[in-house]
Order: structure tokens, then C-alpha cells, then sequence
């Protein structure tokens, strides 16, 4: 994780602090070494959020994009099941950063979990062939309206595995292909 309480702060870890995790206030240490990237890790074995994985520099930068305290935001359902959002907006809106492969089930609970204030963002350079097969579908789609450049996709998505992959999912999904637009 990227930050932890430090002296009832939120902080970047740093060598020579010691902090509490965001999630299970446990423990956690520094690690700044010179191969990864800086975080916190537990002291010891404990359970804190089971969804959560390693950062990939693609997922870091993109929460950069945000205010520090709308970063890694304990969310807590009514019924004391928690998570850690990577961003919560000042507006209660959740972003999840989605770089790995991510499981049917795990998606199902996390839309379920944060409800309709979630929006996701997905790696579309993860994997070699998903921009190239996300371009050819885009070929082939058809120009609703062109002053918003919205347009209706092929009803066959099965050429484009990461359309596949979120095609069921009722929650937005913007894939991220690097493009950079004037």
C-alpha cells in the first residue's frame, strides 16, 4: 500500500517510520528499497482486505491523478464488511485501478460491494493483442453521433478479449489504451 496513518497523518512510507494500516490499523512497516516501489507492508501476518493485490506503476500513477485523502479510503458497508478503495472521490464516487486479471466472482462482489457509486479503469495494455482486437471492433462499430464520437459496438464481441472479459459488467468501464488526445 501507498500510504499509511503516521501520527494521525496519512503518509507515503518512508525509512524510519512506523505506521498503522488504513485498512485492519495494524502494524506496518517501510519498505524503500531500490528495486519496487516504496509502500507499507504489515509487520506481521494478519487479515486486512483480501482484495487486495500489488501495485503496477500504471495503477499508482493513475491514483496520483487524485488529492492524497481521496487515495486508499477505508470503505466500510452497514454490515462491517470493509475494503480499501484505491480512490474515493469528495463526491462518494469509488474508482477502482484494474491492471491484473481479475476473477468473474471477485468483480461480482466488488460492483455488489461499492453499488453504483463505482466506476472501473482497466489496463487496456496489459495484455499484447487487447488494443489491436479493441481497435478492429471499433472498425467495424458503427457512428451514433459524431460530435461525442459515441458509438454502437459489433452485437459479436468475441474477437476482443477484454470486451468479453467486461462485457456483463452494469457498472462503467473505461479501458485506458495509453492514448494520449490533444
Amino acid at each position: 500500500m501507498r500510504f499509511a496513518i503516521v501520527n494521525e497523518e496519512k503518509r507515503e512510507a518512508q525509512k524510519g517510520l512506523a505506521g498503522i494500516c488504513i485498512g485492519c490499523e495494524q502494524p506496518v512497516i517501510p519498505k524503500c528499497g531500490q528495486i519496487k516501489v516504496h509502500h507499507w507492508a504489515h509487520a506481521s501476518q494478519c487479515e486486512c482486505d483480501h482484495w487486495w493485490e500489488n501495485e503496477t506503476e500504471w495503477h499508482r500513477s493513475w491514483k496520483s491523478n487524485f488529492p492524497i485523502e481521496c487515495q486508499e479510503v477505508r470503505h466500510k458497508a452497514e454490515d462491517g464488511e470493509w475494503h480499501i478503495a484505491d480512490v474515493k472521490t469528495k463526491f462518494g464516487n469509488t474508482i477502482e485501478f484494474q491492471h491484473s486479471s481479475l476473477k468473474h466472482e471477485e468483480r461480482l462482489a466488488r460492483n455488489n460491494f461499492y453499488g453504483s457509486d463505482l466506476v472501473w479503469v482497466v489496463d487496456g495494455l496489459r495484455r499484447e493483442k487487447d488494443k489491436s482486437q479493441f481497435d478492429l471492433i471499433l472498425k467495424n462499430s458503427q457512428m451514433i453521433y459524431q460530435n461525442i464520437q459515441l458509438i454502437k459496438l459489433p452485437s459479436s464481441i468475441e474477437e476482443c478479449t477484454i470486451l468479453k472479459e467486461w462485457a456483463e459488467c452494469r457498472i462503467p468501464v473505461f479501458f485506458d489504451f495509453g492514448v494520449v488526445l490533444p
